[in-house]
């Protein structure tokens, strides 16, 4: 099984970083599926009533869900060339600076970067 990670696809700034992590992702862990797949398809009940266009998402190979900035720090600590830098953002009070650093640049993200009118998924 593999870790899902649910990303925004009509965002310029998230299609970017799943293409940077997909190159990270050297043992192929993770399966990327876009948040308009998912309203779409309504087989990940899983997601329901969580704010999945804000925050990213991942259901992890243990059945974890994560968002936000605790989803980019397990991603990055999966990623073979990355690993380090998800073992820095574990440590002791990252979290209370992470997360709502997280938050604030997921909702300006829109106004630095715009937004596809049609999502992109390659």
């Amino acid at each position: 099984m593999k870790h899902v990670v649910f990303y925004d696809a009509q965002c310029p700034f998230c299609f970017q970083v799943k293409r940077i992590f997909r190159k990270f992702d050297w043992l192929n862990q993770v399966k990327w599926v876009s948040v308009q797949e998912v309203e779409k398809a309504g087989k990940y009940p899983y997601l329901e009533g969580r704010n999945t266009l804000d925050e990213i998402h991942m259901l992890t190979k243990e059945g974890e869900i994560k968002q936000g900035f605790a989803t980019i720090s397990h991603l990055l600590l999966v990623l073979p060339p990355v690993s380090i830098l998800g073992l820095i953002l574990y440590l002791p009070g990252m979290n209370r600076v992470g997360s709502p650093l997280y938050r604030w640049f997921s909702s300006h993200r829109y106004q630095w970067f715009g937004r596809y009118d049609v999502p992109r998924y390659a």
